[in-house]
């Protein structure tokens, strides 16, 4: 009988050892790893000094605003020993920062419902149908982006001035959707393409019109996309100068913008610069607000409108 014998295994590393697939896998190289953390510590770091700049002046505009005159000259940098709400008061009521606050609520409120309003409908259109000059109607807004409101001020001024509405908040509001719509039209056009269309189809089979396909189906589905779009133009807006300064020249109807301007200028080497100060939180608090609400909304919309 002849008896079979199992060869002895062979160690790693002698010669006629496995070298084949079934071989176990290297792990990652220690120097791939150290270059990995250096990346990651970097990153942080830039983006931690980026947050320091950001909100280092936020921080010490809202600090100031709680400080006398003297403190903020004296001791910029410190806490406020006291805090002096009177500064509020007085650039709410003796700086008429109130009524400012309420033509600009009025203003920026009007303008932000037209121009998604108008700007969704636009949009949709040019992403979901194919018309006769369906990309030249894009790309004039598109256009629109890039051309300078420097440029438009006096033909502005004299067509305003023209149709009556020179120094009225409805004049005001009409000017700042014809502003915003552009951005609108491009951010809103890029979403709407990346929702998808079967839903609409099924409306359409079920007999609902354009009409009602678009409020009731297609509108709630870009809340994202609008929720986005309307965090940018609600900050554009409410920070704009350059149009109210030209077309709004009423002191009763002046929006914040104008108003802090005004309290700066207003008392000429005697300054009031807490009440500077406690305005200029004011006007700051409902953007910081808007967004800090919404910010996951913004980059849902923001990363929604990138992917295909």
């Amino acid at each position: 009988m002849k008896t079979t014998q199992t060869p002895a295994p062979v160690p790693a590393g002698e010669p006629g050892a496995a070298t084949g697939p079934s071989a176990a896998p290297a792990g990652p190289p220690a120097r791939e790893k150290k270059e990995g953390t250096v990346l990651n510590v970097f990153s942080h770091g830039i983006l931690v000094i980026w947050a320091i700049m950001v909100a280092l002046p936020l921080v010490w505009a809202v600090m100031t605003s709680f400080k006398d005159d003297r403190s903020i000259f004296s001791s910029p940098w410190s806490l406020p020993d006291t805090l002096h709400f009177d500064n509020w008061s007085r650039a709410w009521t003796q700086a008429n920062m109130s009524d400012y606050f309420l033509n600009t609520v009025l203003v920026v409120g009007g303008s932000l419902l037209g121009t998604l309003v108008l700007g969704s409908m636009a949009a949709y259109v040019l992403a979901r149908f194919e018309f006769p000059g369906n990309r030249f109607i894009y790309y004039l807004f598109v256009g629109g982006m890039s051309f300078p409101i420097m440029l438009a001020l006096v033909p502005l001024f004299y067509v305003v001035n023209n149709m009556g509405l020179l120094n009225t908040i409805h004049g005001l509001i009409l000017v700042y959707i014809a502003y915003s719509l552009p951005f609108t039209v491009f951010f809103l056009t890029a979403f709407f393409r990346t929702l998808p269309t079967s839903v609409a189809e099924a409306a359409f089979v079920d007999g609902a019109s354009h009409t009602r396909t678009f409020f009731q189906i297609m509108l709630p589905m870009a809340k994202p996309g609008l929720i986005s779009v309307g965090i940018f133009n609600f900050l554009g807006q409410w920070n704009q100068y350059m149009l109210p300064t030209v077309l709004n020249t009423d002191p009763d109807k002046r929006v914040l913008t104008q108003g802090l301007v005004q309290l700066a200028v207003s008392q000429g080497y005697k300054g009031d610069w807490s009440g500077l100060f406690a305005g200029l939180v004011m006007a700051m608090l409902p953007v910081l607000a808007a967004y800090i609400v919404f910010q996951r909304q913004v980059v849902q919309g923001l990363t929604a409108g990138a992917l295909k």
